[in-house]
């Protein structure tokens, strides 16, 4: 199991030196990847670029870029621009964002996602690989060919949760993106689900990415705590309220990985078992706690 960290998002006008600075630092440290999230400041796949491309030996990737707001030949010219800036490290995960994102915020329906994103990848993959996409599709068209640098390098990454969006990832794409989801549902129903999806489509097996909040501590209930009042709204949100009352978790703190440098590193061993192929760390201590977390990660990815 690989083992990198979350970007987290800086802000002001020297952001994308600051992202430099963290991207260098990361890869300094032997880490082998760093994951963007784009929300609603930097976007991802620009940023990446801009900071990444003086930064070698290390995978960058998203996630996860929205689908809705870009046409998905939008998106694969930008994949493949921001893979060539990075000489060919970019790993492009994408997903459905939130019914409340993408119908109370910009406007369109979500109606469907599964056969949205299913339609998505049906333009989007092509593209990737250097072909011509020509598809109709109920939400979708597209008739495009693109003649953009690094096709056929780019894997895609979906961000699945539900049985049907599994499949999705396992059959036509590359792998994975999960978010706020326990061991024991990654164990009984992530893995089994995409890995036989990708058995049946006669793909590669499938990269699971598992990015969870970390900490090393000895006080555990209130690491807990802080885990699930900072990151309350991932408790809402109904995608991830499903995976954690699927793991019977009450918040987001449950599913935290925390405890001193021999726990936290069973409980990565744990999920490396269970078929995680790469961990995306996301620290949410600050002070000696954060460094004592960043140094144990340091030391096994060393």
């Amino acid at each position: 199991m690989r083992i990198g960290l979350n970007l987290n998002e800086p802000s002001g006008p020297d952001a994308i030196t600051k992202l430099r600075e963290r991207i260098a630092r990361i890869a300094g440290d032997g880490f082998a990847t760093a994951w963007a999230s784009n929300i609603f400041g930097l976007d991802a796949l620009t940023a990446l670029a801009a900071a990444g491309s003086q930064v070698p030996d290390i995978e960058l990737g998203t996630a996860v870029v929205p689908t809705y707001p870009r046409h998905p030949a939008v998106l694969a010219q930008q994949a493949l621009t921001t893979s060539t800036a990075l000489g060919g490290r970019l790993a492009l995960g994408i997903g459905l964002s939130h019914q409340v994102v993408i119908e109370n915020m910009y406007g369109y329906s979500f109606d469907r996602p599964a056969r949205h994103m299913k339609e998505y990848l049906s333009i989007l993959l092509p593209l990737l690989r250097g072909e011509q996409a020509d598809f109709d599709g109920e939400t979708l068209k597209g008739h495009i060919g693109l003649n953009t640098p690094g096709a056929g390098g780019v894997p895609v990454l979906v961000a699945a949760l539900a049985p049907r969006m599994l499949r999705l990832a396992g059959s036509m794409a590359d792998g994975t993106v999960l978010w706020m989801t326990g061991p024991k549902t990654i164990a009984e129903h992530v893995v089994p689900t995409i890995t036989e999806a990708a058995r049946e489509a006669g793909r590669p097996a499938p990269r699971i990415v598992c990015s969870l909040p970390i900490a090393v501590t000895e006080d555990k209930d209130a690491a807990r705590a802080r885990a699930s009042e900072t990151l309350a709204v991932y408790g809402q949100l109904p995608s991830y309220r499903a995976m954690l009352d699927r793991e019977g978790a009450e918040g987001p703190g449950d599913v935290a990985i925390v405890g001193d440098e021999d726990e936290v590193t069973g409980q990565l061993e744990a999920l490396a078992a269970i078929g995680v192929t790469d961990f995306a760390a996301a620290q949410f201590l600050p002070g000696d706690e954060g460094k004592r977390t960043r140094a144990l990660l340091t030391s096994l990815v060393a």
